[in-house]
């Protein structure tokens, strides 16, 4: 497994030598691209890899990083607190980004 880093170096990996270079936002039932005022459900986008990321000073500091890639090929990333997308995300979503986030 590619070696990431800290959180702010996986994604500066992720877009420049990767490809992801879009930002998704994490909206009830679908993920947005808010400058492209596009939104895809959890039929319409592949959760192509997943980074964990602990915090050294508190669990309020761990996150987790996905590498999404969109049914029309918008490649991008989602970061999200560890157990924080329970609150207002739709079960279809949370399912799907859960599935996908066993460990590499």
């Amino acid at each position: 497994m590619k070696d990431y880093g800290t959180l702010s170096q996986a994604i500066e990996k992720l877009k420049k030598e990767e490809g992801y270079t879009h930002d998704f936002n994490l909206i009830d039932d679908y993920l947005e691209l808010e400058k492209d005022k596009e939104r895809y459900t959890a039929d319409e986008f592949n959760v192509d890899k997943v980074l964990r990321f602990e915090g050294m000073s508190s669990a309020g500091d761990n996150s987790i990083l996905y590498a999404i890639t969109t049914s029309n090929d918008r490649k991008g990333l989602l970061t999200d607190g560890f157990g924080a997308s329970g609150g207002q995300v739709s079960r279809t979503i949370l399912k799907k980004l859960q599935r996908d986030t066993d460990p590499l």
